[in-house]
């Protein structure tokens, strides 16, 4: 391989997923469907919590950016990914493919943080009702979103710093549907052992730091929870927690799996991995306005009064 710097390599090209480049027509439905429910959840919610003034709680406004984070996330790969499928438009430019490393990357670690504060709301307005107002204000939830943002700026600009100044073999192929660093970080001609440890590092932190204390608070919840006299009231209770677990299971579980089964496990097929990196960047986004949203009364109420209106 021949090994031009990557400032003369201005160009990158994306094979989809690997090996199964004749079932791209038929990938494309579920991912094309996945992205339509994600645009038209996201959106209904996020103009149901602004107009109506009885949704402006601590709880709809980690909401809302949730879904603006769903939103980016899922709108930075899916279109890209989509032309791939559809019309072999595989060429992206090195500026472009590290911008979308970015915005992937850091809006994941904002929405792991966003699932941590979102817990921790749940906790409080479950387990401290009476002081729920008074402890989650504005601007502490302002202060959190803040916090989030702040976290994934630092954590995932190295990344991208470091790529950008790192030598690129060619050819410039990417085994992978969107700029997913690990992927991109093979085409380095140069020594990408500190890249390479610094990204498994903070994935592993965010990721099992995160997760822990999400545990923790449905932990303190269930606590709760059973303590409830009513059985109708745990039932629903169990049914709430069960269900943000599963889609928060969704996003960690696989996001993990395909960044060490791209990092340790060479030997298994690559269209395993990029689905999975697929998976965790697509369902939760299509999944969480239905499970946090439709769901939640006070939204189903919401939505009855402005299709009265």
């Amino acid at each position: 391989l021949s090994c031009p710097t990557n400032i003369s390599l201005s160009e990158l090209h994306l094979t989809g997923i690997p090996g199964l480049q004749h079932l791209h027509h038929w990938i494309s439905i579920p991912f094309c469907i996945m992205y339509l429910i994600t645009l038209a959840g996201n959106i209904i919610l996020l103009c149901l919590i602004k107009a109506d003034p009885s949704l402006h709680l601590p709880m709809f406004l980690f909401l809302s950016m949730l879904a603006v984070i769903d939103l980016v996330m899922s709108t930075s790969i899916t279109p890209k990914m989509l032309s791939i499928f559809w019309f072999h438009s595989t060429a992206i430019s090195l500026d472009a493919c590290l911008t979308q490393m970015y915005f992937v990357h850091a809006f994941s670690v904002m929405e792991s943080g966003l699932l941590v504060a979102m817990a921790f709301d749940r906790y409080v307005a479950i387990c401290n009702p009476l002081r729920y107002l008074s402890i989650l204000t504005s601007p502490v939830v302002a202060a959190i979103g803040l916090a989030t943002l702040f976290r994934a700026v630092v954590f995932m600009s190295p990344l991208t710093f470091q790529i950008r100044h790192l030598p690129l073999c060619i050819p410039a192929v990417v085994d992978h549907s969107y700029c997913e660093h690990m992927a991109v970080l093979k085409l380095a001609c140069g020594d990408a052992a500190f890249s390479n440890t610094y990204s498994l590092s903070v994935s592993t932190y965010v990721g099992s730091f995160d997760s822990l204390l999400i545990a923790l608070s449905y932990l303190l919840i269930l606590r709760a929870v059973l303590s409830l006299s009513s059985p109708q009231a745990r039932k629903k209770a169990f049914s709430t927690c069960s269900s943000h677990l599963c889609v928060m299971a969704l996003f960690y579980i696989p996001g993990l799996l395909s960044m060490y089964m791209e990092s340790y496990h060479q030997e298994l097929p690559p269209h395993v991995q990029v689905l999975l990196a697929n998976i965790y960047l697509l369902i939760p986004p299509a999944f969480n306005p239905l499970i946090y949203g439709i769901r939640t009364k006070q939204i189903r109420d919401g939505a009855r009064r402005a299709i009265s209106r």
